[in-house]
């Protein structure tokens, strides 16, 4: 049976840092009251030239060197975004471009901060039919374009950047072989009013600000995110104390928190990012997932659980083994 399996990761940030202290004197807020609620110190801001397409470019690159392999030899890539540099095209064409990989398919993803789970288990579908054999799957956002920088209950919780994964079809057997093992996606268009973004070229024909009732969002995610990390296990027949490393969206540090204690999952198991690059949105998952392999927290072997939950609302988890 084939299997996609992950070769390589890389990622993008922005030039730009802003710390709390820096944000404090913009909007009414405070170092301390940031991170005691969020666990974020900072965040990455994109400038002038820093682009969804240009982060998901320099991610992608990032990542095919992880790999080895040219980007002639990828014949899919799927981006997730919520921030694309257009309405149309997609920002995938531009990222295809950019790499010199003409030719084969290209297409975003929109599902906010589950946009990066969507994408790889939409990468991994065509990849078992035989559609495609090497995909690159990015998360890439400028979410900072669509802040309300007068809110300061929403403005500093995100940042911007750029993640992506290699995918590669593989025939290989045997029970602890690499590769996706299950994944498992939902949403609830009934929950649209908790996160959104008050714009759209259907409704306003302007882009919008975000907007967000936290105290429900933060409920609804502890929830569904440990019953979708349910089934997925269910699905995989893993055991909780089987997952080596959980990946999840980088949203806010109590969320995490919660989360893990609901499963029973050590805290020390869970890779944390969110105090370096705050919520990057479709980008936090794989930005979150290429530190801990880089730093070699995340080796050969190990058993991941990526998950997220974001606007729509959307959520979803997936197992790999790396």
């Amino acid at each position: 049976m084939i299997r996609s399996v992950i070769l390589g990761s890389g990622s993008a940030l922005p030039a730009k840092v802003v710390t709390n202290a820096e944000l404090a004197q913009r909007v009414d807020t405070t170092d301390e009251w940031i991170v005691e609620r969020t666990g974020i110190r900072q965040r990455y801001i994109a400038g002038e030239g820093e682009t969804t397409s240009s982060l998901a470019t320099e991610a992608a690159r990032a990542a095919l060197e992880d790999a080895g392999i040219d980007a002639k030899s990828i014949d899919l890539i799927v981006l997730a975004t919520a921030t694309p540099d257009n309405t149309f095209p997609a920002t995938a064409t531009k990222v295809q471009n950019a790499l010199g990989c003409n030719g084969g398919i290209a297409f975003d993803v929109a599902a906010v901060c589950s946009g990066f789970l969507y994408a790889l288990t939409t990468a991994d579908s065509l990849i078992r039919t035989g559609t495609a054999k090497r995909a690159l799957v990015i998360g890439a956002e400028t979410f900072s374009r669509i802040l309300d920088w007068e809110d300061r209950t929403t403005c500093v919780l995100f940042g911007d950047g750029a993640g992506a994964v290699v995918l590669e079809a593989s025939e290989a057997e045997g029970s602890k072989r690499a590769g996706l093992l299950g994944s498992r996606l939902h949403a609830d268009g009934a929950q649209h009013d908790l996160l959104y973004v008050d714009g759209g070229p259907s409704t306003t024909q302007t882009v919008g600000h975000l907007r967000m009732r936290g105290r429900e969002v933060f409920r609804h995610a502890v929830v569904n995110l440990a019953e979708v990390l349910g089934e997925v296990l269910e699905d995989s027949g893993v055991s909780v104390d089987e997952i080596d490393w959980v990946v999840p969206h980088q949203a806010n540090k109590r969320i995490l928190d919660a989360t893990a204690k609901k499963l029973g999952i050590a805290s020390e198991k869970v890779i944390v990012t969110v105090d370096q690059h705050a919520n990057t949105s479709a980008a936090s998952v794989p930005l979150a997932f290429d530190v801990a392999r880089r730093d070699g927290r995340i080796k050969s072997g190990d058993l991941v659980m990526f998950e997220a939950m974001g606007g729509g609302f959307t959520w979803g988890a997936c197992l790999a083994r790396m």
